[in-house]
């Protein structure tokens, strides 16, 4: 007699913590929520987990109906399954980051009625977050953080063409500290993965800056090694 297996009900969701850089200023993407619970707070955007889609297109798909972006490349980083993190009973949360170099041509605007609107606010100042979403935050700031020291994540954040300084402002405000000037251009030049541009920064009311672009080929052939700051 064929044996009738029970079956297992599990609530998954998918959480979506996006940093961007405007050039000056590090950001993370939040939703304005239009339905309860915390209807009017501010959310990461995220929600339930399809029956038939995989993670991944998961969170494409949130991604998509939340804050209108498209072909985001993001990456899981971390599972949050605390009983009671939830009003509505057990939820367990993979949570999936990006980093995003922020332009015009990203416009936020959500498909879904679930949002009211989505916008990027300075990580300095966060308003307070709906459920477990600060845990969350955290976990994928602390992770930028890590990743920074050793991988070259830093140039997703910048134009293709930078000076030291705006790749130094960077680093400072993914690690949340001043960095030695002198220090750091010395580091930095010394890994061999920047090529020097025989160009000028442009339309810039002081001293005009080189220009540098990152060189893949060449982190590739020193990949692993960690640059520590």
């Amino acid at each position: 007699m064929e044996q009738i297996l029970p079956h297992l009900d599990s609530v998954f969701s998918i959480d979506c913590v996006l940093f961007g850089f405007d050039g000056k200023e590090l950001k993370i993407l939040l939703i304005e929520r239009n339905e309860e619970p915390f209807k009017d707070w501010w959310a990461l955007p995220g929600n339930i987990v399809g029956p038939d889609e995989s993670l991944d297109q998961s969170a494409s798909r949130i991604l998509y109906e939340l804050t209108g972006l498209r072909g985001i490349y993001m990456e899981q980083y971390y599972a949050f399954g605390d009983p009671g993190r939830h009003p509505q009973g057990r939820v367990i949360t993979l949570a999936y980051y990006a980093l995003i170099r922020l332009g015009g041509d990203k416009e936020l605007r959500p498909i879904s009625t679930y949002a009211k609107r989505a916008n990027w606010l300075p990580i300095t100042d966060l308003p307070k977050l709906a459920f477990d979403h600060q845990k969350i935050y955290d976990k994928g700031l602390e992770k930028i953080k890590r990743r920074i020291k050793h991988q070259p994540i830093a140039f997703e954040l910048l134009p293709e063409k930078f000076t030291l300084t705006q790749l130094q402002h960077v680093y400072e405000l993914v690690l949340g500290k001043k960095l030695d000037k002198r220090n750091f251009r010395k580091k930095i030049v010394s890994f061999g993965v920047l090529k020097e541009l025989d160009e000028k920064q442009k339309g810039v009311s002081y001293r005009a800056a080189t220009l540098y672009r990152f060189d893949k080929r060449k982190y590739a052939k020193l990949f692993g090694k960690e640059i520590s700051f």
